[in-house]
C-alpha cells in the first residue's frame, strides 16, 4: 500500500474514527488528539498485512481513547462546578446512510447521553459507543478491545441497562422539539419568567459548566422555579454587543450567545413529555473555542 493510498484510506475512515473518540472522551480536541497518533500508528504500520484497515483503525482509535479516558478522570475529579461535554458541531456525513442511523447516531451523541456515560467504566463506555452507536459486531469489539467474546457482552449489557435506566426519553419528533426548544430559549434571553414557566417541567434542573473560568451555578439548580428565575436573572446581565445563532449541537438545537463574535454561553435543552426537563449551560470557553463561529449565520 502506498503513502498515498494509506491517507485515503485512513481519510475514508476518518468520520467513523472521531465518532468513537468523541463519544469516548466527551472533548473535540482530545478526539483529535487521538485520530491523530490513530494517523501516525496508521503510517507507521506494516499495512500489507492489515485485511480490514476499517477494523485496524477502530481498534487503534479505541484503545487510544480507553488510555486517554482514565488519564482524564483524574482531571475531571479536580473540575470546578458540574462537567459537561464539551459541544460539538453535528456532521454524520457518510455514517449515517439513513434517517433511522441518524437518529441513533444523534441519540449517542446527545449531551445527555454523554454525561451518562460519565459513569460508566472506560470498557464498559468503548463497548456501549462500538455496538450502540456503530453497530460494531460484539465479535470485532472483543478484538479492540483484547477480551472474550463472552466478557464483552457482559459489559454490553451492563452499560445498556445504565444508559437506559438514566437517559432522557425524547417523545417528541425533531421539528416539534427544535420549535419548543427555539420559544423556550428565546424567553430566556428576553427574562421572560412567564415564558419560561410554562415551558418547564415542575422538577426541571439547569447544569452549567464553567469550570471556574466563567460566571455559571456550581451546583445543579432543582426545580421550574429556580431554573426560571435563574434565567431571567441572566438575562438582565447581557452584554451589549451580545448576537446569537441557533445551530445544531450533539444531534439537538442550541442556542450559541457570542459577545463580540467570540462565543460566550451555549445553551441546549432535554425535551421531555412536552416540557423542557434539563437546561444545560456550558461557559467555560475551552469547551466554547472549537465552534466554527465564521461560518454560522446570524439570528
Amino acid at each position: 500500500m502506498t503513502t498515498d493510498t494509506a491517507t485515503e484510506v485512513f481519510e475514508e475512515h476518518r468520520p467513523v474514527l472521531m465518532g468513537v473518540a468523541y463519544r469516548m472522551l466527551g472533548r473535540v480536541a482530545d478526539a483529535e488528539d487521538v485520530v491523530q497518533e490513530a494517523w501516525l500508528r496508521w503510517s507507521r504500520a506494516d499495512r500489507d498485512t492489515v485485511r480490514e484497515p476499517r477494523a485496524y483503525l477502530v481498534r487503534v482509535t479505541t484503545r487510544l481513547a480507553v488510555d486517554r479516558l482514565r488519564q482524564a478522570q483524574a482531571r475531571k475529579e479536580a473540575y470546578v462546578g458540574p462537567w459537561l461535554p464539551e459541544p460539538h458541531v453535528t456532521d454524520f456525513g457518510d455514517t449515517a446512510p439513513d434517517a433511522a442511523d441518524r437518529a441513533v447516531l444523534a441519540d449517542s451523541v446527545s449531551l445527555a447521553v454523554l454525561v451518562v456515560l460519565e459513569s460508566l467504566s472506560p470498557l464498559e463506555r468503548a463497548v456501549f459507543v462500538l455496538r450502540e452507536a456503530f453497530g460494531f459486531p460484539f465479535g470485532e469489539i472483543a478484538a479492540a478491545l483484547d477480551r472474550s467474546e463472552a466478557a464483552v457482552r457482559q459489559l454490553a449489557a451492563r452499560a445498556r441497562k445504565h444508559v437506559d435506566e438514566r437517559r432522557p426519553r425524547y417523545d417528541v419528533d425533531p421539528a416539534e422539539r427544535r420549535d419548543l426548544t427555539e420559544r423556550f430559549l428565546a424567553a430566556a434571553v428576553e427574562g421572560d419568567l412567564k415564558g419560561l414557566m410554562e415551558l418547564l417541567a415542575p422538577d426541571a434542573r439547569l447544569v452549567g459548566d464553567s469550570g471556574g473560568r466563567a460566571k455559571a451555578p456550581l451546583r445543579v439548580l432543582q426545580t421550574a422555579d429556580k431554573v426560571g428565575r435563574f434565567l431571567v436573572a441572566v438575562a438582565g446581565q447581557r452584554p451589549a454587543d451580545m448576537s446569537l445563532r441557533f445551530l445544531e449541537l450533539n444531534g439537538g438545537p442550541a442556542l450559541l450567545v457570542l459577545s463580540g463574535g467570540n462565543p460566550d454561553t451555549v445553551f441546549q435543552v432535554d425535551v421531555v413529555d412536552g416540557r423542557v426537563q434539563c437546561v444545560y449551560v456550558i461557559r467555560n470557553p475551552d469547551k466554547l473555542a472549537s465552534l466554527p463561529v465564521e461560518r454560522l449565520p446570524e439570528e
